[in-house]
């Protein structure tokens, strides 16, 4: 049975129980937020039977040889896979220990090999053996070094490995659902903030890629500030709410497509008003750098341990967004007209692609994609992120063995279904196809 959580115990009666100094069990709940005690109205500490339980724990580790930083690490492990610590240490003790964890030999780059060994279980969908290297990585190195060389690192090897057609979807969802799992208890494990500032972060509007959000969340908790994590898609009308509610100092949003990058204006024109910073970061940044000249925001850089010091230089000195590229009036109309008549302009395109002999079932998808991609880089200015960001095209074309040709038929019958229905208010659209089919073309 558990030890009790309930508040009973005062300060002098834990170092009684334990031996530890007064000096060193406050520096372990500053720096590891281990244990977490309550306060009564006039500010003493109060511990639980399960503190003091925990603190034992802690020193028995250190009596094997394992430093505190570790101790506290796998303990923070352990009850991120929903186990109790004191009655896994039971387990351990009576000998089983292959049940609960089966050690990995490695010698030289240790990460390399956990991350190799873990992507290996994800890939073979051996969830207990990903989540007991995760167990082994959490011990030895620190949560951040675990987040960076193996879950970010391993999830960004197996997504380069569905690209080129080696991976199934289903093991990328799978690898990255245990990947989510983890970070989710990491954060909820987390100790309290220790600074003033609250910070939101979260996907941009209809973004739903949580990986990045999530460890950004953790790494500023793991820095000690009040950042909530909202999750995937985060929409401009319910954001307005939650501002109300939490006022932050900072609103960090992700986005890793095109058509989400877009949305990230609207936050940014609504943050604006009520003073409140917008910071971002992506994928789709990182590939399309001119993209940053178009949000009115802070970016928050490509490597993602350095962000907390990027906030930490936003907060303290509250530097004003750098100015972007105001959109021409032509891609104003122009997204104007091609949003009113979309319905049409795919209906003509059905009709042309049809006839021209092209896949039907393909043809759906293919509009979608086209018109998210068209009314997103209307809205940025440049019809030109779409050329950068055209790999979902290319892709389809692969997936579904249709040969190379049909993307240049499919982009002229695009072009002519612009150029009825809406004629001369689609110049930069038309403009932008016939650069792109002369590309085509070389």
């Amino acid at each position: 049975m558990s030890a009790s959580n309930e508040p009973t115990f005062n300060l002098k009666l834990v170092i009684r129980e334990t031996g530890l100094k007064p000096d060193t069990l406050r520096a372990w709940e500053r720096r590891y937020g281990l244990p977490d005690p309550q306060r009564t109205e006039g500010g003493h500490r109060l511990y639980s039977r399960r503190d003091i339980e925990m603190l034992k724990w802690l020193m028995a580790r250190q009596d094997e040889g394992v430093s505190i930083s570790r101790a506290v690490n796998l303990w923070q492990s352990l009850e991120a896979e929903g186990k109790d610590p004191l009655l896994e240490h039971l387990t351990f003790d009576s000998g089983v220990e292959e049940e609960r964890f089966t050690p990995i030999s490695l010698t030289g780059d240790v990460l390399s090999q956990l991350r190799e060994q873990w992507v290996q279980a994800c890939m073979a969908f051996d969830e207990k053996r990903a989540r007991d290297i995760l167990n082994q990585a959490f011990a030895l190195y620190s949560p951040e070094h675990v987040c960076f060389a193996i879950l970010q690192t391993g999830l960004h090897e197996i997504g380069e490995g569905w690209f080129r057609g080696q991976i199934t979807v289903q093991q990328e969802h799978f690898a990255s659902a245990l990947a989510l799992q983890r970070l989710q208890a990491l954060l909820l494990a987390s100790p309290p903030p220790t600074r003033p500032e609250r910070i939101l972060v979260g996907c941009a509007p209809e973004d739903d890629h949580t990986f990045s959000p999530l460890l950004i969340a953790f790494l500023l908790r793991r820095q000690g500030w009040d950042a909530l994590y909202l999750g995937a898609n985060v929409p401009v009308a319910q954001m307005e709410r939650t501002i109300e509610t939490t006022h932050p100092d900072l609103v960090v949003m992700s986005a890793q497509m095109l058509g989400t990058a877009a949305n990230l204006l609207d936050m940014a024109q609504m943050l604006r008003p009520r003073r409140i910073p917008l910071a971002y970061g992506g994928r789709i940044f990182n590939h399309i750098p001119a993209l940053r000249e178009r949000i009115p925001g802070h970016f928050l850089g490509q490597e993602m341990d350095k962000i907390p010091q990027v906030i930490s230089r936003l907060l303290n000195g509250r530097p004003l967004p750098p100015a972007v590229i105001p959109v021409d009036e032509d891609y104003q109309r122009a997204l104007v007209q091609f949003t009113r008549h979309q319905p049409l302009i795919e209906a003509h395109l059905w009709h042309t692609a049809v006839e021209m002999g092209m896949p039907q079932g393909e043809l759906v998808q293919a509009n979608q994609n086209m018109a998210k991609h068209i009314k997103a880089a209307l809205k940025l200015g440049d019809l030109n992120f779409i050329s950068n960001d055209l790999g979902w095209l290319s892709d389809l074309l692969f997936n579904y063995e249709i040969p190379h040709e049909w993307l240049s038929r499919y982009l002229v019958a695009y072009g002519e279904a612009i150029n009825k229905e809406i004629n001369g208010q689609g110049r930069p659209i038309l403009k932008w196809l016939s650069e792109l089919l002369a590309q085509q073309a070389e």
